[in-house]
């Protein structure tokens, strides 16, 4: 994809996802004072407290952090997070001047923050996708995990937002609230790593055989998927061995499966799934 139409491409899945936050804060988080952390759970608090719009807050509370993120992140990851802040902002604004007090509020806890969630932390994960932040602890999560990358953005989020949480629980005196905003952190972060990490995943086969030329011609042959030989030893007997390594579609799996134990019934296979490939027979790299 040209870089030009790549960038454009940012851009709109960052106001769709966005716009997609807005109506899971409009119509199931802040009606009913559920606060998934994050700024934009901040906000709902202060709202709830002392009346300031959420949108308000969540611009004047990302300042602090924007300034950090471009710093340590990129001017090009500081545009995208302004961009992001001020499109949630301005998404939630819209909502609430389009439909005030018209919105259907949805008073059920346990469906609120369900459907709360899934909103919020699909938008997110569109947001990620494009590498921006929406401001908040997503930003110190994206901050945090340029150093260490051992944890998604999305489980460092986690960690800063269960203040966050509780804090929902007292303010409106409610354990049931701080209990359901957790569920709400959880169902959104769940989310946002599901979308983030790809929603199509395939299979990867590490196969250890005897049978390994065999097994990797008939994959050629009947599945037109690339294998890679790897050289193997086996620690207890010293012996030399192939480990083919292939990565096939879902609905590959049963036919490779077939394939191997019918060549060779003893070999030993490792399935494992892959969030995302990227390269020839799947997706193509476009960054």
């Amino acid at each position: 994809m040209p870089k030009r139409l790549s960038i454009i491409s940012d851009y709109i899945m960052i106001s769709f996802g966005t716009l997609l936050m807005s109506f899971g804060l409009f119509f199931f988080l802040e009606p009913n004072t559920i606060a998934p952390g994050g700024v934009t759970g901040f906000a709902i608090l202060v709202q709830k407290l002392f009346g300031i719009p959420i949108d308000i807050t969540n611009l004047i509370a990302n300042i602090p952090l924007f300034i950090i993120g471009v710093i340590a992140l990129g001017k090009r990851f500081g545009l995208k997070t302004a961009y992001g802040t001020f499109a949630l902002s301005f998404f939630i604004r819209m909502i609430s001047i389009l439909l005030g007090e018209n919105r259907l509020v949805v008073d059920d806890l346990l469906l609120a923050s369900l459907y709360g969630g899934i909103m919020m932390g699909v938008g997110i994960g569109f947001v990620f996708r494009a590498g921006g932040t929406t401001g908040g602890t997503d930003l110190a999560g994206a901050i945090l995990h340029e150093y260490i990358p051992y944890f998604s953005i999305a489980k460092w989020m986690m960690v800063f937002d269960l203040m966050i949480v509780a804090s929902a629980g007292i303010i409106d005196k409610s354990l049931e609230t701080s209990l359901y905003s957790i569920m709400a952190l959880y169902i959104l972060v769940k989310v946002a790593d599901f979308i983030e990490e790809g929603l199509d995943y395939a299979k990867a086969f590490i196969i250890v055989s005897d049978q390994s030329e065999k097994i990797g011609k008939e994959i050629l042959d009947a599945l037109d998927r690339g294998v890679t030989v790897l050289k193997g030893k086996g620690m207890y007997t010293g012996v030399d061995k192939e480990v083919l390594l292939c990565m096939v579609d879902r609905s590959q799996v049963s036919k490779l499966k077939n394939i191997i134990y019918k060549i060779d019934p003893k070999a030993f296979v490792i399935v494992t799934t892959a969030h995302e490939v990227l390269g020839e027979g799947f997706k193509e790299n476009e960054s």
